[in-house]
């Protein structure tokens, strides 16, 4: 969770409440807890609904990236670690007009601000189009994220909380095309290069030009997510996508501690007097190690240079599981339970076990993309302020993922090697480029362009020999690898495909079936009588067709 998203919302919310009316206007028409259109200042409902979309992202990747493997997930039993309150947050910032939820009074969600800034453009002689058009690209994205996640979302009934004050959920496929045409919207209120009139432009500073390439480059995640290969070529021939790392789709963080904390919540969580954490995802690590991958110094800092049970005694007080007998699931698959070499000290898929006295020695996130420290081997204790300062990103849609996209879409393997090599190169370059950050890092340990050439090559030659589950594992395992950070597309990926299966399994032989989709926020149920809580997570979004679970994906 984004402690700095989360206060800066706040603040905002004050702030439209206490511009919009005078002390002396208190007992007038309109109560002190709604916010009236003529009220509201359009510059800081933008921000609002920029900051809720940021906060949502980061939930939703860190959803997504624990269930692929790529962030550690606690817990044996999926139903048991994805309860009903789990979008709980994502809900209320997307709809609410109130605390809970559509229709109970004061304005702070994402899509009731949007429809407050529709009122105000009508109403006014001033042309909010900027405003707008920014505001339902973000609504577009969010709604096909909900669907993902969700399975249904609320749209038809949802703006119209005094009609509706029930809302009933509508089927994805429609969602999805409604979220098209909110991208048509957009398009058309940004190509006339509207003035921002002194808006907070978070992710592009007011360059429309690259709010177009993002439109085009949602269409292209709608139509790789649900298998549309015409409309994707279509997009793909007008050029006008995201390509570049210039045009990268990203929430930029800042180094302060304080009122706000503005730094990567990762940074945050990590970079402390009492040390690290975060637990980072042993499969990943180990992927990374094994393929003498580039960017391992820039995603993982590690704070010792040994690790009981792999190269260091095992340690029941620090590292439980360096004693223990890996289960006849772990042992039957060669898979790696616990301990990892050289200081890469996380934990596997589903580890419940207690917290030990470990924070100054776990491995740490690194200076990608959290802005901590890049791994020099120097093996220090993480602390306030040390490396980036927590100056790194949010990726959300960057280059290097579309390169994959059109690999994945592509209509031959030698296309498909082409988008391949061309996705780990733009991703290797953008890592790379926040060794920087950490002015203190001897970065001549970093890999040289040599290294870095001989790896892409190696991967993609390897691509290209291989056939069948091999060829799939080897992209699938770079894709993840690629989207370290901001992995909300691994979810869909994975549940589209089943790759890669080297995924480790979870602890328990018996997690209970994959999750598919999560249950419905609970406190919109509660107060929702037009909504049933799903009784499992085997619910199957309309695009995923595969196999119900638990026998898909292959590893559980």
């Amino acid at each position: 969770m984004k402690n700095y998203l989360k206060y800066i919302s706040m603040v905002l919310f004050a702030g439209l409440t206490f511009t919009a009316c005078e002390t002396t206007d208190l007992d007038l028409r309109v109560s002190p807890n709604d916010l009236a259109a003529d009220q509201a200042d359009p510059n800081l409902l933008l921000n609002s609904i920029q900051l809720a979309y940021a906060s949502n992202m980061d939930v939703m990747s860190d959803l997504g990236a624990e269930l692929t493997r790529i962030d550690y997930m606690f817990g044996r039993d999926y139903f048991n670690n994805y309860p009903g309150d789990t979008f709980n947050a994502v809900w209320s910032r997307t709809y609410s007009s109130g605390t809970n939820g559509p229709g109970s009074g004061v304005q702070v969600g994402m899509f009731t601000n949007i429809n407050t800034l529709e009122a105000i453009d009508a109403e006014s002689d001033t042309d909010y189009s900027f405003h707008l058009g920014v505001s339902k690209t973000l609504q577009a994205h969010m709604l096909m994220l909900l669907v993902d996640y969700l399975g249904e979302a609320a749209l038809s009934q949802a703006s119209n909380p005094v009609e509706f004050a029930a809302p009933t959920l509508d089927d994805g496929a429609t969602v999805y095309a409604e979220a098209l045409s909110l991208l048509n919207e957009a398009q058309s209120l940004l190509s006339g290069s509207p003035l921002t009139l002194g808006a907070t432009d978070f992710f592009y500073g007011g360059d429309t030009s690259k709010w177009l390439k993002l439109i085009n480059t949602l269409r292209l995640k709608a139509y790789v997510t649900t298998g549309d290969t015409a409309n994707f070529n279509t997009v793909i021939a007008g050029g006008n996508f995201i390509s570049s790392a210039e045009d990268d789709f990203e929430f930029q963080y800042g180094t302060s501690e304080l009122q706000p904390d503005t730094r990567h919540p990762d940074y945050a969580d990590d970079y402390t007097p009492s040390g690290a954490n975060i637990y980072q995802s042993n499969w990943l690590m180990e992927l990374m190690i094994d393929n003498n991958d580039p960017r391992i110094r820039y995603y993982f800092y590690r704070q010792t240079d040994a690790t009981p049970g792999a190269d260091a005694d095992p340690n029941e007080e620090t590292l439980a599981c360096s004693l223990a007998v890996p289960p006849q699931h772990y042992q039957d698959g060669g898979f790696t339970y616990c301990s990892l070499p050289n200081g890469y000290w996380g934990r596997s898929h589903g580890n419940d076990e207690g917290t030990p006295p470990d924070n100054f020695t776990r491995t740490a996130v690194g200076v990608y993309p959290a802005a901590g420290l890049f791994d020099d081997s120097s093996f220090g204790n993480v602390g306030l302020g040390l490396g980036g300062g927590g100056a790194g990103i949010e990726p959300i849609i960057l280059s290097s993922y579309v390169d994959f996209w059109r690999a994945d879409m592509a209509a031959n393997d030698a296309d498909r090697a082409t988008f391949f090599r061309s996705g780990l190169e733009k991703s290797i370059a953008k890592v790379q480029s926040f060794g920087s950050l950490d002015a203190n890092a001897d970065l001549s340990v970093a890999p040289t362009e040599a290294e870095v050439t001989a790896y892409i090559d190696g991967i993609i030659a390897d691509f290209n020999a291989a056939t069948g589950d091999d060829k799939e594992n080897i992209f699938a395992e770079q894709y993840f690898t690629t989207l370290f950070g901001g992995a909300t597309e691994a979810y869909n990926y994975y549940r589209k495909t089943g790759y890669p299966t080297t995924v480790l399994p979870n602890w328990e032989l018996d997690p209970g079936p994959f999750p598919r989709s999560f249950l419905y926020p609970q406190n919109e149920v509660v107060t929702n009588p037009s909504l049933t809580q799903k009784q499992t997570l085997t619910q199957q979004v309309f695009w995923d067709t595969n196999p119900a679970s638990p026998t898909f994906p292959p590893a559980n």
